[in-house]
């Protein structure tokens, strides 16, 4: 297997990671176009031999790359491949700093979620399944797949911070919130992935997504009183 490292071909791979088209020079969209080769290259190894039977070796050949190349990205083929997921996660943050200010927050969450999923509703997001089937195939693996689910939670509770008026650093609620979306997110993904796809994947995150923030009329939970202030009452 050969992965050339052009726009073309990691265009197959916008659904899952960033895309080539703005923002870093020449030289930083090819870093990331050779990144995502391999990270795209582990994957398809690992989705047709077994991730058992892929060595570092083998993905660097089908990128035609060395492996100090391979090790100036990533430390492991599992951290290769769970990258996949980090750049979509990583991008949950921004799209909610674009919804609409006035937008409820339960509106916001559940919309930036479920349009990270659209393509699959449509049947044109088949590498994003075998990518979710993959990452929960093997403990190594998931592992490094929950990895990127944490690393994405600090900046979602950044967002959530702006939008609510929380303080992020003293403020307990963004940061739980966070990761009870990103956790309704998996769950929601898991419970549709085992009733064989049926559905809508949007729908069923939308779904997940709203239980845990709840009504917009809810709104962020007051701040607990301080402990030292009541002692002196």
């Amino acid at each position: 297997m050969r992965i050339a490292q052009n726009g073309s071909t990691v265009g197959v791979m916008d659904s899952i990671t960033t895309t080539q088209t703005a923002g870093p020079g020449r030289r930083e969209r090819k870093k990331l176009a050779t990144k995502q080769a391999l990270a795209f290259a582990a994957m398809q190894l690992a989705k047709e031999r077994g991730l058992e039977n892929v060595r570092v070796e083998d993905i660097t050949d089908a990128v035609n790359v060395s492996r100090r190349t391979f090790t100036n990205y990533f430390s492991s083929k599992e951290e290769a491949i769970a990258s996949l997921n980090a750049d979509r996660a990583a991008r949950a943050a921004e799209a909610l700093r674009e919804r609409p200010a006035d937008e409820p927050l339960a509106d916001s969450l559940s919309a930036v979620f479920a349009a990270q999923h659209e393509a699959a509703a449509h049947g044109m997001d088949r590498e994003r399944i075998g990518l979710v089937q993959l990452l929960t195939s093997s403990p190594a693996l998931r592992g490094e797949y929950l990895k990127t689910v944490v690393q994405a939670e600090e900046p979602l509770a950044k967002v959530i911070a702006e939008r609510t008026g929380a303080d992020p650093q003293n403020d307990l609620y963004p940061h739980v919130l966070a990761a009870a979306v990103m956790a309704a997110v998996r769950a929601a993904t898991g419970h549709w992935m085992d009733n064989g796809g049926a559905g809508s994947l949007p729908d069923v995150i939308r779904q997940a997504v709203r239980q845990v923030v709840g009504s917009p009329a809810d709104g962020p939970p007051a701040p607990a009183a301080n402990p030292s202030q009541t002692n002196h009452r």
